[in-house]
């Protein structure tokens, strides 16, 4: 990416602008309700802006070489040898950024290093992912100027390996094979500042092991270091006194500390990289957001990677990556669960995916090489009255927490509010016949089939029904509620890999009770999904959309 900010109060301003547009929609997804205040990471990504100022701090020191090196032939042997194989980086795209809004052709300067004679140069994935083109300079050279392409990147790693073009025989740098241990003798190479004047600090190894979650990355194997740093340095490298990289620089924090990608981590995905292949990725250029207070969490998306997965699912700039295999993403502020899960599968796997679409105000469900993404309609989005309230507008009601449960046969699954701990499932019937398979949710299913003041749900799947049609079928099932409720018509819905209709009823048996009747189908698979939920509150109607965005069917139905 052209250019990375630390600070987060634009996003504030967004969202709340989002939430009261989305206050109108109740939908598959948890809809916040008041805006973030999302605190600036404790770690920056260091991008500086092409239009830095040019002053840049610069120091060079001569070493004895350190124990450890294990050069390739040609590769440089000092550290005076470095400036040659360091090369400076421009990106250029549009992108859109949480603190700043969308940047047209905006363009912003990192650090990388060459790796073999042939042109092949290592950098941050920050630095680079999303960008129309790439400009580098090299070895401190302010006037020929150089294409490049992107080969493959890790979002995930914050790696990218890129082809430098029309050089030939240039100056590399070999591996650190050594011991990294704290105190190991280090310097910060690169471009601080976005000036085209190379610069080199010195500092030690603080930590051989450090954190390597932040809000742009999950990195298994982190170097925290003292050598200063600024923006610019991004993608530079970390090398001992002979000019062996120990790692890749791509943060610092105010605390003052400074972080490298371990040359253990980039040596791990080389090979995969130099093949192509993007690794732990979904092609975005992103980092988390996180606020407890409305419920807003997820990967923010400033760029996308044209042809990747998620561009092919219909993942846009702008986007915030909410949900990712059912999973809440970014609950602790970092991309930690997003990059479990994609290390946790292979590339090619589908995954579902939901966003949340701030120029257009939706919530999108789909899957990363699956069913491009498509608007999320929930349950009561039109609906007034009745014991839910002011359905459109929860008011951020909702059960403190949720529980997945299975049927006996282990076909469904859904979660269920903690609280309802009657929970029943198996086969289904209806008289004598068995029908499909049903699960049942309740504080007490016994009261909840027998009235209207417990709250609760039934989620069955049947293939019987199939070709009797969502329409002909919900309207069989909404007869009782026609003679017993005040009837809201019938409304469209779509979420979870569903679609259907459903309908609302009031006032059922002269309570405040609301009776929710849902019919729906998944794309060419024979077989129907009935919901029935019983709602006393507001809470009970936020734990309906829960249930739905939450239903599984684990295997064919007999």
């Amino acid at each position: 990416m052209g250019v990375r900010c630390s600070g987060m109060m634009r996003f504030a301003v967004l969202v709340a602008a989002l939430t009261i547009a989305l206050s109108a929609c109740a939908g598959g997804g948890a809809l916040p309700t008041s805006a973030p205040s999302t605190a600036a990471p404790s770690s920056s990504p260091l991008v500086q802006p092409s239009t830095a100022p040019s002053e840049a701090p610069t120091s060079a020191a001569s070493a004895t070489p350190q124990s450890g090196s294990g050069a390739p032939t040609g590769a440089a042997t000092t550290l005076q040898a470095v400036k040659g194989a360091t090369i400076q980086i421009e990106s250029e795209g549009t992108f859109i950024d949480p603190e700043v809004g969308q940047m047209n052709n905006a363009a912003g300067r990192g650090s990388g290093f060459f790796i073999d004679p042939s042109g092949l140069a290592i950098t941050n994935n920050h630095v680079v992912t999303g960008s129309a083109f790439l400009k580098v300079w090299v070895g401190g050279d302010k006037e020929n100027v150089r294409n490049a392409r992107i080969l493959g990147a890790s979002e995930c790693s914050d790696l990218a390996l890129i082809q430098v073009l029309g050089v030939d025989q240039v100056p590399f740098l070999g591996w650190y094979s050594g011991p990294i241990d704290a105190g190991l003798d280090v310097y910060a190479a690169g471009f601080p500042l976005g000036d085209p004047e190379y610069a080199l600090k010195r500092g030690i190894v603080s930590k051989a092991k450090a954190n390597g979650d932040t809000t742009w990355a999950s990195i298994e194997s982190v170097i925290e270091h003292d050598a200063a740093m600024l923006p610019g340095n991004s993608g530079g490298p970390l090398v001992t006194p002979d000019g062996q990289v120990v790692g890749v620089n791509f943060a610092s924090d105010q605390a003052g500390e400074r972080f490298a990608v371990s040359q253990v981590e980039v040596l791990r995905i080389l090979p995969e990289l130099k093949s192509g292949k993007d690794v732990t990725s979904i092609g975005v250029n992103g980092q988390a957001v996180n606020d407890e207070a409305s419920g807003i969490s997820g990967i923010w998306v400033s760029s996308v990677k044209s042809g990747s997965p998620a561009d092919q699912a219909g993942v846009k700039p702008g986007d915030i990556i909410t949900r990712l295999e059912n999973l809440v993403l970014s609950t602790d502020g970092t991309m930690g669960d997003y990059c479990r899960i994609l290390r946790g599968h292979n590339p090619g796997d589908v995954l579902s995916i939901e966003v949340l679409r701030y120029s257009t105000k939706e919530i999108l469900e789909g899957q990363l090489n699956g069913r491009v993404l498509t608007k999320v309609t929930g349950i009561g989005g039109d609906q007034d009255g009745g014991g839910g309230g002011d359905q459109g507008n929860q008011g951020g009601a909702d059960y403190a927490a949720y529980e997945r449960m299975q049927d006996q046969t282990k076909t469904l699954a859904m979660e269920v509010p903690k609280e309802w701990t009657d929970r029943r499932g198996g086969d289904w019937g209806v008289g004598d016949e068995t029908v499909g398979v049903g699960i049942n949710a309740s504080p007490d299913v016994e009261k909840w089939l027998n009235g209207w003041e417990m709250p609760g749900v039934f989620a069955g799947a049947s293939k019987k029904y199939a070709a009797t049609g969502i329409d002909a079928y919900l309207e069989e099932q909404s007869a009782f509620g026609r003679d017993n409720c005040t009837g809201s018509g019938q409304q469209d819905w779509s979420g979870n890999g569903l679609s259907g209709k459903y309908e609302i009823f009031n006032k059922c048996g002269g309570t405040d009770a609301q009776w929710i009747v849902l019919v729906a189908a998944p794309p060419d698979v024979p077989y129907v999904v009935l919901f029935n939920f019983k709602s006393q509150s507001d809470r009970d109607f936020a734990a309906a959309n829960h249930v739905l965005d939450t239903f599984e069917v684990l295997k064919p139905l007999p």
